[in-house]
């Protein structure tokens, strides 16, 4: 059976959590695949919102096993507070949720060194979120890391403590004032280790094989988004994980010929948090109207988020290096409103137009070349079928289908899982 894949194709919070929550029912796994507590999935149903950072976004299904796979990293304490947030909902965990003994977790001392080296660079900041991932990535690739396995063995923390001692070492070497309490911080971590060793932790390259042998249907769960890909992405300005799909097959175990349907989730316009380019960015009236509508606040950090017009040469590249089939298109409903839209169809870039992203998109190389489309006043919100939309709206979405050669398969127009039309 193949392995679907759900993956954000501009810089996050594109609204991957909604539509995993929508889809969850036609599956019987849910698989995160990358990424860590950076990560902030919204879903709202029954007039409840919830935030999920690593827990798959099909918890809440009574059908579905949710599966942190190999390749994301774990806070432990994080980790402990969405399980206690769950509480309420009287979800059976031991059934549900199951943790890959490969994947790494972040220590207190990478959340510290996080905010070292992001402190040391002035204004130079790449925006991390200071979670820890980076650093927790560094150890990975640098062979250095704590993984989940380890806390089932003897030893393990003098492991710690050998790894933890090296990063009070390399906090120091950056020579900034950061003040912190580590027994403080460590007292709060093995709490959380101990709850952590309460759930199923298992071998989960075996369990995705068997479960493929068995037809069992599975959805994999993408955080962030292919724009802050370590390779594809607008580098330095990214995170320190595959995003994109090939991130599903070494962050799962899964075969490349094991992938079958990629959906690539975009918004009608264009968001991105913290440092970094974004050519299509707004200072303008629309610019503030898209924010303050769309509720633009990240779900992790709370930062503003930057609003601008949807970028096609952007989001026409994440197609193509993802392979996406089907595209769903979020937040249609913020537009409303707008007595015109604007599509960037091209750059010029250094006197030439492309288009295709080029290596720098950085402010001096890059101008954006605009589309101007009608915009709609109909409030989308209230709707529930296609044959409801407004004449621009259709329009619009045609216009994207022709420039991307993918069709659209979901508009969302509200934040509910109701509020989502299948085309």
């Amino acid at each position: 059976m193949a392995v679907d894949l759900l993956l954000g194709l501009q810089w996050g919070d594109e609204g991957k959590g909604k539509i995993v929550d929508v889809l969850t029912r036609n599956y019987d796994i849910i698989a995160r695949f990358q990424g860590g507590p950076n990560a902030g999935h919204t879903l709202e149903f029954d007039g409840i919102k919830h935030v999920l950072h690593t827990i798959p976004s099909g918890i809440f299904h009574d059908n579905a096993e949710n599966l942190v796979g190999n390749g994301v990293v774990i806070d432990p304490v994080i980790f402990k507070k969405e399980l206690d947030n769950l509480a309420q909902f009287n979800l059976d965990l031991s059934k549900k949720l199951r943790i890959s003994r490969k994947a790494h977790l972040i220590l207190p001392t990478h959340r510290l060194l996080d905010a070292a080296s992001e402190a040391s660079k002035g204004k130079a900041k790449i925006g991390s979120t200071l979670k820890g991932i980076g650093p927790t990535y560094m150890d990975k690739t640098g062979r250095n890391g704590i993984r989940v396995g380890d806390i089932e063995l003897e030893n393990w923390k003098e492991k710690y403590r050998a790894l933890a001692n090296k990063h009070e070492a390399m906090i120091d070497f950056y020579g900034v004032d950061l003040q912190y309490n580590l027994p403080e911080l460590e007292e709060e971590f093995f709490q959380a280790v101990e709850v952590l060793k309460q759930l199923p932790i298992i071998d989960s390259e075996e369990y995705m094989h068997q479960a493929q042998l068995k037809g069992k249907t599975i959805l994999a769960e993408g955080a962030q988004g292919s724009l802050l890909d370590i390779d594809f992405g607008t580098y330095p300005y990214v995170t320190s994980s595959n995003t994109t799909a090939a991130g599903a097959c070494t962050g799962l175990g899964i075969a490349p010929g094991k992938i079958g349907e990629v959906f690539g989730i975009f918004k009608a316009y264009t968001t991105r948090v913290g440092s970094g380019p974004f050519p299509t960015e707004l200072f303008d009236d629309y610019g503030k109207t898209m924010a303050k509508v769309g509720n633009e606040f990240g779900a992790t950090t709370g930062r503003p988020r930057r609003c601008g017009w949807l970028d096609l040469v952007a989001l026409r590249y994440a197609v193509q290096v993802n392979g996406v089939t089907q595209l769903m298109m979020m937040k249609g409903d913020v537009l409303s409103g707008f007595d015109h839209l604007k599509v960037c169809t091209a750059y010029r870039y250094k006197g030439e137009v492309i288009q295709h992203l080029p290596y720098n998109i950085e402010a001096e190389n890059v101008e954006p070349i605009y589309t101007e489309m009608a915009g709609w006043e109909e409030d989308l919100t209230q709707m529930s079928s296609e044959d409801q939309f407004p004449d621009a709206l259709n329009a619009y979405i045609t216009f994207l289908e022709k420039e991307l050669q993918v069709p659209i398969s979901i508009v969302s127009v509200g934040p509910d899982r109701k509020q989502t039309i299948h085309r």
